[in-house]
C-alpha cells in the first residue's frame, strides 16, 4: 500500500469576493440587461464567497488571443507548482532529489514541454525522474492522480511519487459565449493548484494509506461535461445532466467499491468529495444518503476558493489531513471526483 505523506494546496495572490467578480464579468459577458440579471442570479447562487485569480481582475477585459492566455497559464502554473511542491516535500521531510515519479495534470492550458518538465531545473528534481503529464481528465484528475501514483508505488514500494495539479480556470474566459453553461462556469470556477507527496509501503514517512481505488465510465454521457476547443481556446460544456448522472450511478458504484473492501457507507468517517458546485454536492448527499455535515469540508472549500477543477478535491484532502482533532487511527475516508466522460474516480484511505 502507498501512503499520502503530505498535501500542499496553493492559490494565486489575487483574491476577490464573488460580488467583485460578478461586477467585472456581467457587463463583459452579457449582450443585454437580461443576460446581466441571469449572470448575477447564477453567481449569487453558487455558494462561493471568494475566488483567487491568476491575474489582477482588471487584466481580464483586455486579454486577447489564446496564445496570450496560454502563455500566462505556463508562467503562473510553473510558479504555483514550484511553491506547492516545495512546501509538500518540506512537510514530508523530503528533498526534490528524493522524487522518483511525477504525475502532472491540468485541463486549463497546454505546454510542451509540460509544466512538470519545467520544474525539473527550477526545483532540482533528478534528471532521471519518471513523468506522466495528463490532459483531459478535468475535475476527475485530482482523485485519478492519487490513484495512478498509488498504482505506480504498489510496484515500486521503496520510492516517492508526487501528484501535481494546477487549474487556471479564469484564463479560459470566453467573452463571446452567451450560453447558460458559460454564465454558470464564470461564477463557479476559481484558480489554484496542489502538490501531493506519496510514498511506497517500504518507506517510513507517515500518512493515511491508500487501500483501494476504482475508476468508472458512464456510457452515453460525453456531452455532459467537457470542452469544445475553438479559435479562442476552451469553451465550456456543462449540462444540467451532471446531477442525474450522480443520482443514477453513484449509489451502486460506491456500495460495490466499499463492499469489496468489507465496508459500507456507514463505515466511512471522512468524506473527501470534489466541491463541484451546490448541485453536485447536493447530488452526492442525496444519492449516498448523507447529511450536509458529512460534506461540510467540501462546502467550506467551495465557499473559500470555488471549484478548482482537478485541484479542488486535493484542497479538501489537505483539510482532512490537518483536521483537529485528527481522524482516529483505523478510520476510513473516501475521496472521489467526477469529470468529462462522464467518468468518476474513487480512492479509499485508512488512517
Amino acid at each position: 500500500m502507498s501512503r499520502v505523506a503530505a498535501v500542499a494546496p496553493v492559490v494565486p495572490e489575487y483574491s476577490y469576493t464573488q460580488a467583485e467578480m460578478t461586477g467585472m464579468l456581467a457587463p463583459l459577458l452579457a449582450e443585454n440587461s437580461r443576460h446581466e440579471a441571469v449572470i448575477e442570479r447564477m453567481h449569487g447562487a453558487s455558494g462561493i464567497d471568494r475566488r483567487h485569480m491568476a491575474l489582477p481582475l482588471e487584466r481580464y477585459p483586455e486579454l486577447g488571443s489564446f496564445r496570450e492566455t496560454n502563455d500566462e497559464f505556463i508562467r503562473v502554473s510553473t510558479e504555483l507548482l514550484e511553491r506547492a511542491l516545495t512546501t509538500a516535500l518540506a512537510d514530508a521531510g523530503l528533498a526534490p532529489s528524493d522524487v522518483d515519479f511525477v504525475f502532472f495534470t491540468s485541463v486549463t492550458g497546454i505546454s510542451a514541454p509540460s509544466i512538470d518538465a519545467l520544474l525539473i531545473p527550477r526545483l532540482g528534481l533528478r534528471p532521471d525522474v519518471k513523468r506522466v503529464p495528463s490532459f483531459g481528465l478535468g475535475c476527475l484528475a485530482g482523485a485519478a492522480g492519487l490513484a495512478r501514483v498509488h498504482d505506480y508505488l504498489v510496484g515500486h514500494p521503496d520510492e516517492v511519487g508526487v501528484l501535481l495539479s494546477v487549474e487556471l480556470c479564469s484564463l479560459t474566459l470566453q467573452r463571446d459565449d452567451h450560453s447558460m453553461a458559460n454564465f454558470v462556469a464564470t461564477g463557479l470556477f476559481g484558480d489554484g493548484a496542489a502538490a501531493v507527496v506519496m510514498v511506497g509501503e517500504n518507506r517510513s514517512e507517515p500518512g493515511p494509506r491508500v487501500i483501494d481505488t476504482r475508476s468508472t465510465f458512464v456510457a452515453d454521457s460525453h456531452d455532459v461535461i467537457g470542452w469544445n476547443v475553438g479559435g479562442t481556446g476552451f469553451e465550456i460544456v456543462l449540462s444540467a445532466g451532471v446531477a442525474d448522472v450522480i443520482q443514477n450511478s453513484f449509489p451502486g458504484e460506491v456500495s460495490d467499491f466499499l463492499g469489496r473492501n468489507g465496508l459500507t457507507i456507514a463505515d466511512i468517517d471522512t468524506w473527501i468529495a470534489h466541491p463541484g458546485g451546490p448541485r453536485v454536492l447536493e447530488a452526492f448527499e442525496s444519492s449516498l444518503g448523507l447529511e450536509r455535515s458529512d460534506l461540510q469540508s467540501s462546502w467550506d472549500c467551495l465557499a473559500r476558493v470555488g471549484n478548482l477543477s482537478s485541484a479542488a478535491v486535493l484542497h479538501v484532502l489537505a483539510d482532512a489531513l490537518h483536521a483537529d482533532p485528527a481522524p482516529a487511527p483505523g478510520s476510513h475516508a473516501l475521496a472521489f471526483a467526477l469529470g468529462p466522460g462522464v467518468s468518476a474516480e474513487f480512492v479509499l484511505l485508512e488512517w
